[in-house]
């Protein structure tokens, strides 16, 4: 909820002021209220890429760049990394409290039981080409299962919210590992009930038919972090398109499905594949990593390190502290002789060390760390961003929670400043010239 401050901005148009009040959200970060700026001055605000433009009120997740702070419902993203599973993450998102102990275990029970896909699914699968990309079959076959479940493809009420999203948030793993399977022409897996959330996706993707996966505790805890550092993070372009799509009073299963479309992007969610794409590149040229340091410091050589530095935060990304540690202590347990990963170590340490890194707070973020993890799990590229889908599936259904819950909520439609042509009048075909 707002808190209306008391004060006003004053601004002036040919002329006439206009005051607009003043609101702080409960972290004290103040916005301009414009709700009726159109309706009272004629004028609308000009933000192209909404980057000082808050879109809605939300009660989620909380950021500050500044100061490097990430909180899930007030609580720090290191609590949870260190304290709590993906599972508790997402019902804290989702229902906004940490569960009792019966609410955990009926949320995880809603899970067990809504893990299979519908067995005709198979069939879908089948028709897709084996070299299609994983992220093209999760964004379909999230808007397939809502047709198996009979009232699923309309917008939810609150008394079978809870069983869609069990549903969403337990297949997205069976779908991803699904298509995983069918992309090496290997036989489906399916879950097993007596296994966690993420313990059940290691088995689907690496299980052989006679002979399961052998789950390693470091392994199942390294994913498991991965999901929850990657949970949620406020109104970003994914979690925007959530919104929007939910706005319009669509259902559950296609605002997720639009949000994996957006994440799809290689300017949100590639980022971690787009780091072991840059270590094979430094890798494949001879090159132990020193060349590509000095070239990334000169700006014409047209090199740029990717996962290094944030867009939102100017100082170091939180989640990256804690996914260091994780990704140090997998390392060492598995005892992981990898090229690319020994690039990445000296990457790592040249910009802790290295002046120019330091004063333009390029440190490693949370894609660098990831990515490197993801490898080291013998996890394909082609499925980072799927992985990060899987994760981010709680802020999704948190934000489309919160829509679903706001009594005055008004569909999306932001405005625009038309460019174009001026009044003109159609020319017959004869009048065009050949």
């Amino acid at each position: 909820m707002d808190i209306k401050t008391g004060s006003t901005a004053k601004l002036e148009i040919d002329g006439k002021v206009h005051e607009l009040a003043v609101i702080e959200g409960t972290e004290h970060e103040r916005a301009i209220d414009i709700a009726s700026l159109r309706s009272s001055t004629g004028c609308i605000t000009l933000d192209d890429g909404y980057g000082n433009t808050g879109s809605c009120q939300s009660a989620i997740t909380f950021i500050d760049g500044e100061k490097g702070i990430l909180r899930y419902r007030g609580i720090p993203v290191a609590e949870m990394a260190e304290k709590s599973s993906y599972v508790e993450t997402a019902y804290l998102l989702i229902y906004g409290h940490l569960p009792r102990k019966s609410e955990l275990q009926r949320f995880s029970k809603m899970l067990t039981q809504n893990e299979n896909l519908h067995e005709d699914m198979k069939y879908h699968f089948e028709g897709f080409p084996s070299q299609a990309h994983p992220m093209a079959i999760l964004s379909a076959m999230i808007n397939a299962s809502s047709c198996f479940y009979p009232g699923q493809m309309q917008r939810p009420t609150r008394d079978v919210f809870d069983e869609q999203a069990a549903r969403l948030i337990s297949q997205v793993r069976t779908i991803a590992a699904f298509s995983y399977r069918k992309s090496r022409g290997l036989p489906i897996i399916y879950p097993k009930p007596s296994y966690k959330y993420t313990e059940n996706l290691l088995h689907m993707l690496f299980s052989d038919v006679y002979e399961d996966y052998e789950l390693r505790p470091e392994v199942v805890r390294a994913l498991d972090t991965i999901f929850i550092l990657h949970a949620d993070h406020e109104q970003n372009c994914s979690t925007s398109t959530v919104r929007m799509v939910a706005s319009a009073q669509a259902n559950l299963f296609a605002s997720a499905a639009a949000g994996v479309c957006a994440l799809w992007g290689p300017l949100h969610g590639g980022a971690n594949q787009w780091v072991i794409e840059m270590l094979s590149d430094i890798h494949s040229s001879g090159d132990d990593g020193s060349r590509f340091i000095k070239a990334a410091k000169d700006k014409n050589s047209g090199k740029r390190l990717m996962g290094f530095g944030h867009r939102v935060y100017r100082n170091y990304d939180p989640r990256a502290r804690i996914i260091k540690e994780t990704c140090d202590t997998l390392l060492k347990t598995l005892n992981i002789s990898d090229p690319l990963l020994d690039i990445a170590h000296r990457m790592e340490e040249a910009a802790l060390s290295d002046p120019y890194f330091i004063e333009r707070k390029l440190y490693p973020n949370v894609d660098f760390y990831s990515g490197i993890i993801l490898r080291a799990l013998r996890i394909p590229t082609e499925m980072f961003t799927v992985i990060f889908a899987i994760g981010r599936m709680a802020g999704w259904i948190a934000n489309f929670k919160e829509i679903l819950d706001d009594p005055k909520g008004r569909i999306y439609r932001p405005r625009q400043v038309y460019t174009g042509a001026t009044l003109t009048s159609y020319v017959p075909m004869g009048a065009r010239g050949e």
